[in-house]
């Protein structure tokens, strides 16, 4: 919208001191309004814009500004994000982006994370009704995965950090609790973990920031589907223990970042039943699949883990950030977290009242509310909806396989397990040159198509060559997005091709 208001709606002076609401409460409103409309209409008309587009020099620079001492008029300020941000930002709300797992978000979320900045809660605990909205999730989630009523649940900003908690929880208990306070080297053991080499890089992270460190963590190989090797996983356990190694955890993988690829979640389970080690799940997309009932039995073993991460923020459409952890013993998820403080104290009356608080559950006594955006996500669509739209997102990676199929100039890099498709521009004049050229004219593709502000994908590495990978978990794209995507890649391939040809006969002459 271009019209705007000039209202001032800055600060003002409050009896006994400074206040930082407004002047004019209905110049505020008003603005508020332009604003809301701005991005309603942003999300209305997505498709008329470029899935993104670089960022000017000039715009960037303007970013070093000075740290303003002075106010600004609110209008001013939305004038500067309407026009130097919002049109370069990173796209995943666009139909035509697939460069990563980034759900694309819904109007819903956004006005529910508006009335969430309203509201201004601190979740980290205490007697307050937001604490209930995130304790329903929970429970929904139990019921979603046939967890325990005794599980516990807790809102992270995303899979990396409910993966680190989930390692630290299993630490303990390999440890005992005492090592909270003596720390890993007072027990004397040398503690191992098993994932697969596909697993998402924030596992390892998780080794070294829990203090374990990355060297014992190890990295199984994959089969010809993507997922874990379980013969040679238990064997490698095996191994470890006649070293003198203490194995404690094992991390299945529901839907690998690469290719989507899902572990045998069942066998893991008994693997993990028999070693008594920690079984882990990193669910960050693919474990809302659950929602689907055609996808839901490849997770079959997925509610026999002792503890599960995920993501609203993907498959979910939940605006960022809204992460997730899902522990099944919830006494042993408290006791590796709580901790006593004066300032922590609990009453049975009061705002310090309720219990147990979220802060007794892992390492943020600040937290956001990022459960009302989710809970209003299922109330408002429900999870018949979001189970179709997440089968929605798997059948144009199917489609796209199919079209990859009939094009002889698009190979296909690895089975597509979900919502990925890795794939490749190779022609037949290609066989005949070396493979690092072939690797380049990909990689020009990909940041072509990114330029292009039509269709974004990213890229990856698979058996060590350079692939497209299309990862559809935006639940407005369509077969049209899938068919610019194919005439795009074929275009910026024949092309490339065409002028390393001319170059090359230039060389030769």
């Amino acid at each position: 919208m271009l019209q705007r208001i000039d209202s001032e709606v800055r600060s003002k002076e409050a009896e006994g001191g400074q206040t930082l609401d407004p002047n004019d409460w209905r110049g505020l409103r008003a603005q508020a309004h332009y604003m809301m409309d701005d991005m309603l209409d942003y999300l209305e008309h997505i498709r008329e814009r470029p899935v993104w587009q670089p960022i000017p020099a000039e715009v960037r620079a303007r970013f070093h500004a000075a740290l303003p001492s002075l106010p600004t008029q609110l209008a001013a300020a939305h004038e500067e994000f309407m026009r130097e941000v919002l049109p370069y930002a990173g796209g995943n709300v666009h139909p035509g982006f697939m460069g990563w797992v980034q759900g694309g978000g819904t109007p819903v979320g956004m006005l529910a994370e508006m009335l969430a900045a309203g509201l201004n809660a601190n979740l980290g605990g205490r007697d307050h009704m937001p604490i209930e909205v995130e304790q329903q999730i929970v429970r929904w989630m139990r019921e979603i995965f046939g967890f325990p009523e005794s599980a516990s649940g807790l809102f992270v900003t995303g899979t990396s950090m409910a993966n680190l908690i989930a390692t630290v929880i299993a630490r303990d208990v390999a440890l005992g609790f005492e090592a909270r306070v003596r720390g890993i080297v007072a027990s004397g053991k040398r503690l191992t973990a098993y994932a697969s080499n596909a697993a998402h890089g924030c596992v390892t992270r998780a080794m070294d920031i829990s203090g374990i460190g990355s060297d014992a963590l190890r990295l199984i190989t994959t089969d010809g589907r993507g997922r874990i090797d379980l013969d040679l996983l238990e064997e490698t356990i095996e191994q470890d223990r006649r070293a003198g190694f203490a194995p404690f955890l094992v991390v299945g993988t529901a839907g690998t970042t690469d290719t989507g690829a899902i572990d045998n979640l069942d066998e893991l389970a008994e693997i993990c039943a028999r070693q008594k080690i920690w079984f882990h799940v990193d669910g960050a997309y693919g474990a809302l699949a659950m929602l689907a009932p055609e996808l839901a039995p490849r997770l079959k073993g997925l509610g026999r883990a002792d503890s599960l991460a995920f993501d609203f923020h993907k498959w979910g459409q939940v605006p960022y950030d809204a992460g997730f952890l899902l522990v099944r013993d919830g006494v042993v998820h408290r006791k590796a977290f709580a901790a006593s403080a004066a300032y922590l104290q609990r009453e049975q009356r009061g705002i310090s009242g309720g219990s147990s608080w979220p802060c007794d559950y892992g390492p943020d006594l600040s937290r956001g509310f990022h459960a009302l955006k989710t809970w209003f996500t299922l109330k408002v669509y429900g999870t018949e909806a979001l189970g179709k739209t997440i089968a929605g997102t798997c059948e144009l990676a199917r489609y796209l396989e199919e079209r990859i199929a009939e094009t002889t100039e698009i190979e296909l890099m690895a089975a597509v397990e979900l919502n990925i498709v890795c794939f490749r521009y190779r022609s037949a004049f290609f066989v005949e040159i070396r493979e690092i050229e072939s690797d380049h004219i990909n990689r020009e593709i990909v940041i072509e198509l990114q330029e292009s502000g039509s269709v974004a994908p990213s890229s990856t590495i698979l058996r060590g060559r350079f692939c497209i990978r299309a990862a559809i978990v935006n639940h407005r794209t369509t077969r049209a997005e899938i068919e610019m995507l194919i005439e795009q890649t074929l275009a910026l391939g024949r092309a490339l091709e065409s002028n390393y040809v001319s170059c090359l006969k230039t060389e030769l002459n």
